[in-house]
């Protein structure tokens, strides 16, 4: 097996940060090399496609609007540190019949970037808001890791307003059984600014199980890097107040729209205990482990992830 090489201590990690990383750490390599998927979107011209809306309550959302305009919405939500170009390698093999609204959440991407606030209430009123800026009555919500946390907040607060919810590399909270692999919030705490796009933290950082087109990981880097310091940390300090099992536990009875919840089976963030808390907050939801990959399944295998997203999401068009 190929090893990866990663800079972060092995350690406890803390429950906090689990919730959040869009991009990962090390993890056990794949069997055996092979070629990233091609992407098959043009990532000039989809940065150049990105909008901006002022919201009612001061914040600057940056999204991106595409596919059918009158077709069902699908939002798309990503996760720590990343933007609205999470979704690129997707893209090609979601539905047609779909609208699709990627958001750059707050203080990520060119959204605005407040001193406050970053708990999952912040990001996901700030969703409501884009919504009714768009005129969208309705939505199909998609999130990934801290974005999946934002969607699953979203849905259990405003359910006339939620169609379905896929929650990628989510987690109902992690139950205080054991210790983590690593700590990462104590790496982050040792950045200093300029954050280096290339330095050995940032390369681990985005790190994947398996190959991902280079190009769009040195953008991620490059615009994870751009994000200030201040933010990096607010989001790791106010994401969830007080105990994270027993805040997302706590809610996760409100949310009543049909789910389905994705992990690969190597994530290394969203290990199986803060899987089985999910399952069990959520009884009736739709599973689907895909063997093999990491926390970014939807980069590692984007038609895959797809095909079962499009056929969950298929499955009832009425009411949106």
């Amino acid at each position: 097996m190929a090893k990866i090489h990663s800079p972060i201590p092995r350690g406890t990690r803390v429950v906090l940060l689990a919730l959040f990383c869009g991009g990962f750490l090390a993890v056990a390599a794949a069997a055996a090399p092979k070629a990233a998927p091609p992407l098959a979107v043009d990532l000039d011209a989809f940065d150049a496609g990105k909008k901006t809306v002022a919201l009612a309550n001061g914040e600057t959302l940056a999204y991106v609007d595409m596919g059918a305009p009158l077709g069902p919405a699908v939002v798309l939500i990503h996760g720590y540190t990343d933007n609205a170009r999470d979704w690129v390698p997707m893209l090609p093999y979601l539905s047609k019949r779909y609208r699709l609204i990627l958001v750059d959440i707050r203080g990520h991407g060119q959204s605005s970037k407040p001193e406050c606030c970053y708990n999952r209430f912040d990001f996901a009123y700030d969703i409501k808001l884009l919504l009714d800026s768009l005129g969208v009555r309705k939505a199909d919500i998609v999130g990934h890791s801290l974005g999946s946390i934002i969607g699953q907040t979203f849905a259990e607060f405003w359910p006339e307003r939620t169609a379905h919810v896929v929650l990628i590399a989510s987690t109902g909270g992690s139950p205080p059984k054991k210790p983590r692999q690593f700590d990462f919030a104590a790496e982050i705490r040792k950045l200093k600014e300029p954050i280096e796009a290339d330095s050995p933290f940032m390369i681990a950082w985005w790190d994947s199980p398996t190959p991902v087109d280079p190009d769009f990981i040195r953008r991620q880097r490059k615009d994870a890097a751009g994000i200030p310091l201040r933010v990096w940390l607010a989001v790791l300090d106010q994401g969830l107040s007080g105990n994270p099992y027993v805040d997302l536990q706590g809610t996760l009875p409100r949310l009543k729209a049909p789910a389905l919840l994705i992990w690969g089976s190597k994530d290394p963030i969203m290990e199986e205990d803060m899987r089985q808390s999910l399952r069990d907050g959520l009884p009736g939801a739709q599973v689907k482990i895909f063997e093999g990959l990491g926390h970014n399944p939807f980069w590692e295998d984007p038609r895959a992830v797809a095909e079962v997203i499009n056929a969950f999401l298929d499955t009832s068009i009425v009411g949106r």
